[in-house]
């Protein structure tokens, strides 16, 4: 398990409680949800159930066979609450009820939440139960599931998200990749440990890419577009909405210009991926500068259906017919700094809040983002409730941050009408020589090169 620990603590929080619990766990696939009940579960009276999207009656069966497997006999289609009675009846001590995909049943099932809660209000004097309600159904569960189960939602302990990891857990994980390795294995795979597992590190990032991404047959190889049609209905049209983003559509009259889907259609399509956490929808920083700026722009927020659609899916044909290297050649090693730079301001950004957290910058920021202008943006914009400002921009795709850059920031600071009282500069390798001699002379500049991050 990586870099779950206040999670693995808080589940053991819920377990010490005096009582009954139900929590609900939830997060995207691939974000470590099942390596972290696992981890939960080693010490724990404990029994596991897979919920399968079917109907309720084979639910039941499936759960009763799953008992008889360990000698515990069941009607061949018990009802829930049997389920439950013969799961209690086995061994002692608080026992962990883990119900995975549990969002299976209860789209099917108007009484299995009653049934449940029922039976944990009986237990409160006999044996102790924390039930595990997991779900990968994360739209659902943040939308819908409170309507769903209704009343029984007043008897949720509590309801715990997991989240993407950050780039230094990557670092922390890839020992055997440089900085800049594991800068770019982040942009591709993000926060998902669950990808980080068939990444290598005694391997290129290139030979990665094309071993355990290009190469048909290879678990990474149709991912991304399987994460789409788990969740989604008219795939066709989510593709082309997804395919037109990562080419640079990213503003609602784009999009409709480039599909000719009517504009309310597209905003429902994008509201749907939004809640699915595959797109969002940038709010650039407010500040007295509202009229130079961007509004409605839409990014592929998952790293690993950014890369799909930026390089795999436009160019299908050449990806079914060309050898691995030679797509990777023609195709992904022209664009892939210029993809990464994308995601290295995600790392700056981690970067400034360590910082913050350590008390390592000139003040300690509570709010923070960047600013999307017409011309120009302003990569990462951290202030206090006093108003000090502190602005970075971030470089990846150039070999070296110039001066040109810095004044070119300095133009997009005045029009987003703020006062910068200190400026980080980050860059993927080297500053120039006439930035560099700036820095020596103003305090409140500082430069950054990836290798420090």
């Amino acid at each position: 398990m990586i870099g779950r620990d206040s999670e693995l603590k808080n589940l053991n929080s819920y377990y010490e409680r005096n009582g009954s619990q139900i929590l609900v766990l939830y997060g995207q696939k691939h974000i470590g949800v099942h390596s972290l009940i696992r981890e939960f579960l080693a010490d724990k009276p404990s029994f596991y159930y897979l919920a399968r999207p079917c109907s309720e009656r084979e639910q039941q069966y499936q759960w009763g066979q799953q008992l008889a497997v360990n000698d515990v006999k069941t009607l061949k289609f018990p009802t829930f609450t049997e389920l439950f009675s013969a799961i209690i009846e086995q061994g002692s001590g608080k026992l962990v009820l883990v119900i995975d995909e549990f969002s299976n049943i209860v789209k099917v099932s108007d009484s299995f939440m009653d049934e449940m809660v029922r039976f944990i209000h009986n237990q409160w004097n006999k044996r102790q139960v924390m039930v595990i309600l997991a779900s990968s159904a994360v739209g659902w569960i943040e939308n819908s599931m409170v309507e769903k189960i209704g009343e029984s939602a007043y008897e949720l302990s509590g309801l715990m998200k997991i989240r993407e990891l950050s780039f230094y857990e990557m670092v922390r994980s890839f020992k055997g990749f440089s900085m800049e390795q594991c800068i770019e294995a982040y942009s591709v795979l993000g926060g998902y440990p669950e990808l980080w597992e068939q990444f290598d590190d005694r391997l290129s990032i290139k030979e990665n890419i094309i071993r355990k991404i290009i190469e048909p047959g290879s678990f990474l190889h149709s991912e991304a577009i399987q994460l789409v049609e788990e969740n989604l209905r008219e795939t066709s049209v989510y593709n082309s909405i997804l395919a037109a983003i990562a080419s640079g559509k990213n503003k609602l009259n784009d999009l409709y210009e480039h599909t000719d889907f009517s504009r309310a259609k597209i905003s429902v399509y994008l509201k749907n991926l939004m809640e699915l956490e595959l797109v969002e929808k940038v709010f650039s920083y407010d500040t007295a500068g509202k009229a130079n700026v961007q509004k409605g722009i839409y990014r592929i927020s998952n790293h690993f259906v950014h890369f799909y659609f930026t390089f795999l899916y436009c160019h299908m044909s050449e990806w079914q017919m060309m050898s691995s290297a030679d797509f990777y050649k023609t195709f992904i090693a022209p664009n892939l700094k210029r993809y990464v730079g994308v995601y290295y301001k995600q790392i700056c950004a981690q970067n400034l809040e360590m910082r913050n957290s350590y008390g390592q910058l000139p003040f300690v920021y509570d709010r923070s983002g960047e600013w999307v202008g017409k011309v120009g943006n302003i990569d990462l914009i951290a202030q206090n409730e006093e108003g000090k400002t502190l602005i970075c921009l971030c470089n990846w795709e150039k070999p070296m941050m110039t001066y040109d850059d810095y004044e070119w920031l300095l133009f997009c600071v005045k029009k987003a009408k703020i006062e910068a009282d200190y400026i980080f500069l980050y860059s993927g390798k080297n500053f120039d020589e006439k930035l560099t001699l700036e820095a020596k002379v103003k305090p409140n500049l500082k430069l950054i090169p990836a290798s420090q991050l």
